[in-house]
């Protein structure tokens, strides 16, 4: 049995929560859009520990793909979802294409819940979603990614109920340094000395902190139908 998949596990978090898993010597399943960023993930986690790595490109968007992955891979214990895609979701509402918002929700809420479907009677101990600090902290330019990483957490409730006792939880990060701040064409590092002086934590997140934070709702049997927020207190200011 496969003891954890991480969907979007080729980088950011994702890819620090399997290196964590395979330093223990667990067997991990990393899932992700592109065989390229998979093969480069597998190569570094190989030379992270003991666990066995597999790698599997699935688009969390796609009905097809989640039901194939979930028929490869057969009964495991933990499924965590750390994928995204906010290519072109920043701006005024009215200035984001249609099909970008249609995008956002398929694969953020509409894969979510797609996972919840098909891991339903496959998955034996958890089910940890990723949302994020703008469904608490809107800013007026990401409403969509807002709302539909702020539906995450109504997801989950119902999920909770209906797949006990397998549970399933909501990890929010606050702003963190990954990949995905590339794809907003600003100057990241004084971008994050500007943010991470109004945080109470004094810095900005790393992919290391949410791993954790993923260990401890994947590992604490009486956690479930619960957000568990990781933003360096961002909500409180």
């Amino acid at each position: 049995m496969t003891e954890s998949i991480i969907i979007g596990g080729g980088s950011g978090m994702g890819l620090a929560l399997a290196r964590t898993l395979v330093a223990e010597g667990m067997d991990v399943a990393i899932v992700g859009r592109s065989a390229d960023r998979l093969a480069k993930a597998k190569e570094e986690l190989e030379g992270a520990g003991h666990g066995r790595i597999d790698t599997i490109a699935a688009d969390l968007g796609r009905e097809e793909d989640i039901a194939e992955l979930f028929d490869k891979v057969g009964r495991v214990e933990h499924v965590v979802v750390t994928a995204a895609d906010a290519t072109g979701v920043y701006g005024r509402t009215t200035d984001v294409p249609t099909a970008t918002a249609r995008t956002v929700v398929d694969t953020k809420l509409l894969g979510a819940w797609l996972i919840g479907k098909y891991a339903a009677g496959r998955v034996t101990g958890s089910i940890t979603y990723t949302s994020g600090i703008n469904a608490y902290r809107p800013n007026g330019s990401n409403t969509i990614m807002a709302a539909a990483n702020g539906a995450l957490a109504s997801l989950a409730y119902g999920l909770a109920i209906e797949l006990a006792p397998v549970r399933v939880n909501v990890v929010s990060p606050g702003w963190v340094d990954t990949p995905i701040w590339d794809q907003l064409g600003m100057d990241k590092q004084a971008a994050f000395t500007e943010l991470a002086a109004r945080l109470p934590a004094r810095r900005i997140g790393t992919p290391d902190d949410i791993a954790q934070a993923f260990l401890s709702v994947m590992r604490n049997g009486f956690i479930t139908g619960t957000v568990l927020h990781v933003d360096g207190g961002h909500r409180i200011t």
